[in-house]
């Protein structure tokens, strides 16, 4: 099995990684549970999930201190995407100082990424005409950042990680925690649990149906003692990690954004290397979190962006059609004339700050990265924060593997020392040798640099959701930034984002946006930009059903954990009667939101003519209802949902965002998705998208549109 498991090489299938299949010969049509399938497994001392920076700096850690120590560490980390790098967008101000930390040398390297140093950092407020010139405040101060490709940075990191011993697995999802037995650990609350001994892999070659193919591999089981999980925001082993251990009690709601982006090749003329601006103001109203920003990077590459917080109550709202308002604000609009579109990309991201972390450690594991939500609003910033934790995590683990191991910790300025089994039970069971405790990690976050660098802006997100609006937010945030955070008091974000839109009915149409003379009509998403493909034979990765409890909530709506949720992926039951109510709900009541806010055309309402149905032209009570193939009703009043998951970018929003919260987010099979570090490789992706569109067509929503 190990040697069928070797990392691979750049351009090699990701399919060919799956173990051998144990059924190829025959379809299989009885339904399938993953809990009882057999697998074959693993054993290492970490695995992490996400080959993300934080996931990256963990497995480079662990390795730097093998190397140090003498003592041997097996580190495997899975990436869900085809390649390391490719499910993160590119395009981002970086903070050095934890590069500093892990590779002191870094900048004596042949071929690092960071090479366009900042030359020029400005805020601007727009209005629908001017850009008018702000103070920016000293948190934005970008001077010694680079301007650079996240995604190309994370591609360098992870062949720095192979060189040193790591096992990288690109197009490995992980698609499941893997439990213990019984119950041999204690959470954070005392309540008896079971542990966290691994993860499983997705099973490849599912059906439609969720049934099994005649391609049918099922996953891989890693078992390990200590599991990292470094998905970003609302990844979803995170998420059944934080419902099932109950993480978030005690703690204030986290509160989401959607961040859209492309990367533009400009004229030469007009690139400034090394420029930095940020926006707020224009088009997104007075009531709405978000703002903009222009990057100039190497090369004549432009990345230009809106984030819009998730916490927004319009449901007539379109992130990605105030996206294409922006572009084409006067100044930004002279940049891109002429200028050639390479990429389009969009990602959930976390705004809550410290007081929405969640407990980082649990029974057998630890959050680590976006997926604790270590994200500097004020300073538009967390790279540099998730490099930070995932040190963190790799030195508290390393420790616990090797408790006589002496070493300088690289991510706190102290010597590492932790515990043994901390928070286990008392009794010593071969069992709980097995596992070890990554509540140092979370000790260890108090006080360090990225708790050090939350505290000081942990009033600047949820200043904008009080009585003070968003003028008052700005004009308070100036103020606690300028005194570091030091004052007595923390605010509160008290409900969750996503669960707390306005209600609408046929007839409220003076909330829906108005036309902008200075946009031209809006076109679909260009998802072809992302690069994203998904097979349209396996098995839908969006779901409705069930939802799991507590894991984007706060602790008024997180009170008791779901002890459920690690296996919330075997409730696969996708009935006509939960989308009945799905439609009921959110065009009924919320005028289809999710057909709005998703940043890909993923959902939509249509009727059973097969027209899209426009929530608020009076379509409601009109029309028979929709019928499934089994004559059960699935639709709601004429209308039904369709979710066009082929062109799914994994930005999560939906898990997020929709009012019912029963949309689930589960991994598709590895490899599929977005490949953002093809912004760079404009002709394959381009060729890729339009290769898939044409073969099988989402609804005619995977055309190029071009702006200019």
């Amino acid at each position: 099995m190990l040697a069928r498991l070797r990392p691979r090489l750049p351009g090699h299938p990701a399919r060919a990684l799956h173990a051998i299949s144990r059924n190829a010969s025959s379809s299989s049509y009885t339904p399938y549970d993953p809990s009882t399938e057999p697998r074959e497994e693993e054993a290492v001392d970490v695995c992490i999930v996400g080959g993300g920076p934080a996931g990256l700096s963990a497995a480079i850690r662990l390795k730097q201190l093998e190397s140090e120590t003498g003592n041997e560490v097996r580190v495997v980390l899975l990436e869900k995407g085809s390649e390391v790098g490719s499910h993160i967008l590119s395009g981002a101000v970086i903070e050095p100082s934890a590069l500093d930390a892990l590779l002191p040398d870094w900048r004596s390297m042949e071929g690092h990424p960071l090479a366009q140093p900042v030359t020029s950092s400005s805020m601007r407020l727009l209005t629908q005409k001017y850009a008018i010139p702000i103070p920016h405040p000293p948190q934005m101060n970008n001077k010694g950042n680079f301007v650079a490709s996240l995604s190309q940075v994370a591609a360098w990191l992870g062949g720095i990680a192979e060189e040193l011993g790591v096992e990288v697995y690109p197009g490995f999802a992980g698609a499941r925690l893997l439990l213990s037995d019984e119950a041999d650990a204690r959470d954070g609350q005392g309540r008896e649990v079971k542990s966290v001994r691994g993860v499983v892999t997705h099973d490849a070659g599912l059906t439609r149906q969720r049934t099994k193919s005649a391609r049918f591999e099922a996953g891989v089981a890693f078992r390990a003692r200590a599991t990292l999980l470094a998905e970003g925001a609302h990844g979803s082993l995170s998420k059944q990690a934080i419902a099932m251990y109950g993480l978030r009690e005690g703690k204030e709601a986290q509160t989401y954004g959607i961040g859209l982006k492309e990367v533009w090749r400009v004229a030469p003329e007009k690139h400034v290397p090394g420029k930095v601006m940020h926006t707020i103001g224009w088009p997104l109203a007075s009531d709405t979190y978000g703002g903009g920003w222009e990057y100039h990077m190497a090369d004549s590459l432009v990345s230009v962006g809106l984030v819009v917080g998730l916490d927004y109550k319009n449901p007539y709202l379109e992130p990605y059609r105030e996206f294409q308002r922006m572009k084409h604000h006067p100044s930004l609009r002279a940049l891109l004339t002429g200028g050639e579109r390479l990429a389009y990309g969009a990602r959930a991201l976390t705004e809550g700050g410290l007081q929405s972390l969640p407990r980082l450690d649990f029974p057998g594991g630890a959050l680590v990265g976006c997926a604790a939500g270590v994200v500097n609003t004020a300073k538009i910033k967390g790279t540099h924060n998730a490099m930070r934790t995932g040190m963190l995590a790799a030195e508290a683990a390393f420790a616990a593997l090797h408790p006589s191991a002496q070493f300088i910790s690289t991510a706190s300025p102290a010597t590492f020392k932790v515990p043994l089994a901390d928070g286990l039970k008392a009794s010593e069971t071969e069992a709980e040798k097995e596992i070890i405790s990554m509540a140092p990690y979370a000790a260890a976050f108090k006080g360090s640099p990225p708790h050090n660098d939350l505290w000081a802006v942990r009033n600047v997100r949820p200043a904008f959701r009080t009585s003070l609006g968003l003028w008052g937010g700005v004009l308070y945030a100036g103020m606690d930034t300028i005194l570091g955070g030091r004052v007595p008091w923390t605010f509160k974000h008290h409900s969750p984002a996503g669960t707390n839109p306005s209600t609408t009915s046929p007839d409220a149409l003076s909330t829906r946006p108005t036309s902008d003379s200075s946009c031209k009509p809006i076109a679909y998403p260009p998802v072809a930009l992302t690069g994203t493909n998904h097979s349209e034979a396996e098995a839908v990765h969006l779901r409705v059903m069930r939802g799991v409890k507590g894991a984007a909530l706060g602790a008024a709506d997180a009170s008791k954990p779901d002890e459920t949720a690690a296996e919330a992926d075997t409730d696969t039951t996708e009935t006509p009667a939960r989308r009945c109510a799905h439609v009921r709900v959110n065009v009924g009541t919320y005028a289809g939101l999710l057909q709005r806010a998703c940043p890909a055309g993923v959902y939509e309402y249509v009727a059973d003519d097969g027209n899209k149905v426009v929530p608020g032209n009076n379509v409601f009570g009109k029309g028979k209802d929709a019928k499934s193939e089994g004559g059960e009703e699935e639709g709601w009043e004429g209308t039904k949902l369709v979710i066009n998951s082929q062109n799914c970018i994994h930005c999560k929003l939906c898990d997020i965002k929709v009012p019912t919260q029963d949309i689930t987010w589960t991994t598709p099979e590895g490899g599929g998705g977005p490949k953002y570090s093809a912004c760079f490789s404009f002709v394959y992706t381009l060729s890729l998208s339009l290769l898939s569109s044409l073969l099988s067509p989402p609804r005619g929503r995977s055309i190029v549109y071009r702006l200019y």
